[in-house]
Order: structure tokens, then sequence, then C-alpha cells
């Protein structure tokens, strides 16, 4: 069992975010604490948030005092929903949140049930809750956890030693092929994309493009792909290594396949809606493009816009790591594609759309008085795979995107993420200008 903790400053998107798969028959909640009953035992975002606003109106220090959690058990594990139940409370005690008004989601989209909790980190007077070493104590939580419920240990996973790490690649060492062959030959094993814009907006997370490339053989035409490194800016880094260099899996024929299949596959994919209606909240409950990046982040989205030269977005790529799809905007809906968001973001609109915001969206929010400073764009910890100090843009005009570190989830991948969990502990913080606050 492996467990991420997030931190944010937004309790309507975390609750948003949770309830929506509610809504959609994809999860349900399980247990509440501290939380204000309802007559007819169904729950809703405003009636939810009622019981967060006085520890948030409280807090006058803390920027980040929204905690999303997710418990993952091994997917082999047959968890029924008292024993999630139970495994929820033991845990929120054991890392000092006990005392803490607390939602438990169960979430049933993917075949691997887990649960999220969202809670704060504030106690009822404002106080930030320590959490000195806490991925340690996570760490040791999940292991006496897995004892108590008889649950598969995540170190016992096994792991192939030849088995390279995905990481986004570094063009100045000397085993870029290595490196990009690490990523492209499995990244069809874990996402599904339908065409090769959808293939290029994944690869740019890595640091890494594809182009294809057609050409004379003998009188016959022929077309490939060739693979690129990108640097900090974007650009390109590296000569161009042919798909035939890292296998056939990687090669255009094989990926036309896999965008035909993904097709099929993300025609019924359950998920496609939940993303739908949580990008939808982001709209209405964010004012800029860098606002409602982040928001998505922290639900595990990342979000790859297209400018030409003239600034005007012309592409907006989403890729949801829980579902593990790419979607285009356009895909998901009329009211998600390019123009629309170009629309949303222009300094002119964006105040007669924030004035309108009531009149768009079903859910209605408490007014929040937890005002906070903006952040720069960073990861839920949910997906830490992705690495929080990292950014790309590409020659196309990506805008700016987290990228990955660490592994892909296979098998979840618990081991190798507990262990970059500990490997982080150790460093040294890095020191912070005065007046920062955490």
């Amino acid at each position: 069992m492996i467990a991420k903790i997030g931190r944010g400053t937004n309790i309507i998107g975390a609750l948003s975010y949770n309830q929506l798969k509610v809504d959609q028959e994809n999860g349900a909640i399980l247990a509440t604490h501290r939380i204000r009953e309802t007559i007819d035992g169904k729950h809703t975002v405003p009636q939810l948030h009622q019981s967060f606003e006085p520890y948030l109106i409280a807090n006058k220090r803390t920027e980040k005092p929204v905690l999303h959690i997710s418990i993952n058990p091994d997917p082999r594990d047959n968890v029924s929903d008292e024993d999630f139940k139970q495994i929820a409370k033991d845990y929120m005690e054991r890392m000092g949140y006990g005392d803490q008004p607390y939602v438990v989601f169960k979430h049933t989209d993917i075949e691997r049930a887990h649960i999220h909790i969202v809670s704060t980190c504030v106690d009822r007077n404002g106080k930030k809750l320590a959490d000195n070493f806490e991925k340690m104590r996570s760490m040791d939580a999940c292991r006496a956890l897995e004892q108590e419920y008889k649950l598969i240990p995540a170190t016992e996973k096994s792991r192939n030693p030849k088995e390279e790490l995905f990481r986004p690649i570094d063009y100045r060492a000397a085993n870029v092929k290595s490196q990009i062959a690490s990523v492209v030959r499995h990244l069809p094993k874990y996402y599904h994309y339908q065409n090769l814009g959808a293939y290029n907006a994944l690869l740019s997370l890595f640091n890494i493009t594809t182009e294809e490339v057609k050409g004379e053989l003998h009188g016959q035409p022929k077309q490939g792909l060739v693979y690129f490194a990108l640097n900090e800016q974007g650009e390109k880094a590296s000569n161009p290594f042919k798909a035939s260099l890292f296998g056939k899996q990687t090669g255009l024929d094989s990926l036309q396949k896999h965008f035909e299949q993904s097709k099929d596959r993300m025609k019924t994919e359950p998920a496609k809606e939940i993303l739908k209606k949580t990008i939808e909240v982001a709209i209405h409950t964010t004012s800029n493009e860098p606002e409602f990046k982040k928001q998505l982040l922290e639900q595990g989205i990342n979000t790859v816009v297209r400018r030409n030269h003239e600034g005007r977005i012309y592409g907006i790529t989403f890729i949801d790591h829980e579902s593990r799809s790419v979607w285009n905007g356009s895909q998901l809906g009329k009211n998600l594609s390019a123009n629309i968001f170009n629309d949303c973001w222009n300094e002119k609109t964006t105040q007669k759309r924030q004035d309108g915001i009531h009149d768009n969206i079903k859910i209605t929010f408490p007014e929040s008085t937890n005002n906070t400073k903006p952040e720069t764009e960073k990861p839920h910890a949910l997906f830490d795979f992705l690495d929080k100090n990292q950014s790309t843009q590409t020659n196309l005009g990506l805008d700016f995107i987290e990228s990955f570190s660490g592994l892909l989830p296979e098998a979840q991948a618990e081991d190798y993420e507990e262990q970059l969990f500990a490997n982080k502990m150790k460093k040294k913080k890095k020191s912070r200008r005065p007046g920062n606050k955490k």
C-alpha cells in the first residue's frame, strides 16, 4: 500500500474533483469525520465545504492548508469498504490528523479501487499542525497498516534490475539515446492517445518530441518517425534518432495501431465525462491561465497549450494521469475547444466572465475568505512521479507544463516512489528568502 499526501489552496477544487466521481457513479463517500450530517444522507460540495470553512477562515499564515491524500493498496488486494473506512481512520490518527474534519472518497473508475481523503492541515484555531518528517511517518504508517490488514507490502514488489527508470531526459548527458528509449518503449503500455499531436504532448513532459519524416528509397515512398531531446526552452537539443533504434513499438506503424486502439477504448472511457466536468469546474472557479493549470494539476491533470507566433491559442491538450488518457479539448466538448480558452483568458473578457460565473455553473460555493499569494505551479503529490522542479516549452509554443520524474505507474511502482520520498527527506532544504511563509 502506498499513500500520497498533496497540499493545495483550493478546498472547493479538491471536493469538486471527488464529488464529480460520486455524481457519475464512479465513486462513493465511504465515511466522514467532523462533517455536518444531512437529513437524507447525501452530500454536496457546498454542504461539505461548510465544515471546513471555520478552519480555513481561522488560518492566517499557512499558504497550503488543504490536504488531498490518496491511499492505494496493491491491485491484488481485495479491500472491503469497511476495511477502507478503518484504514483511513487509522492512517489519519497515525499522521496526527485524527481530530480534523475529513471526507473519505472511494474511486472505482479504474480497475484499482483506492480512496482519497480531503482534509485540512490547520486546526480550528488556524494553527498549522506539525508535519515534520511527514513522508517518512507516512511510510511507517503504511507498513503498519499492511500488517494489520494483511495487505501485500509495497516493499515486496519485484522489479527487473534491467528496467530503466522513467524520468525527464537530460540532453546534456552522454546516454541521450538510452534515456529516450527508456520512455518511448513503454509509454504505449500505460497511456492512451489518438494522434501524433497527443503523443507529442505526452512526450513533452519527458523533454522529448517526435516528427514524421517522408522520403523515397529505391523509388518507393517511405515514411517514419525521428525523436529529439529537448532543452529547457523546448528547443531541439540533440541529433535525430530514428524510431527503429528503439524497437518496432516506437515506429509509425505501431503507433498508428495504438492510435486506433486508443480511439476505440476512449469512446467508452468513463473518465471522459469526469475529466470534462472537472475542467469545466476549473474554468468557472479560476480567473486566468496559471490558476486554471494549477487547479487541474492538483487533480493530476496536465494542460498543454499551443500558441502561434501571435500568441493566439490554436490547440489545447489535457493529460489525465489517473485514467492515463490524453485528450484534445475539442474531443471533450465544443465548450472546451482552443477558441473558448483563447476568449476565456483574454484580459478584456476575464472580468466579464467572472461577473457571470454563477450563471454559468450549476454548483454554487460559499465565499472563501482564505486569501493566499499566487504560487508557482506544482503537481499534486498524488502523482508524485511528476517532477516539481522542471518545466519545458517546445518550439511549437507549448506553454508551461510540469514534467515527470521517477517511474510511470507500473503495478503502482510503490517501492520506488516511497524510496524517492525517503531520499527527498535526506536532502537539505533550500534556503528561502526572508518573508516567505510555509
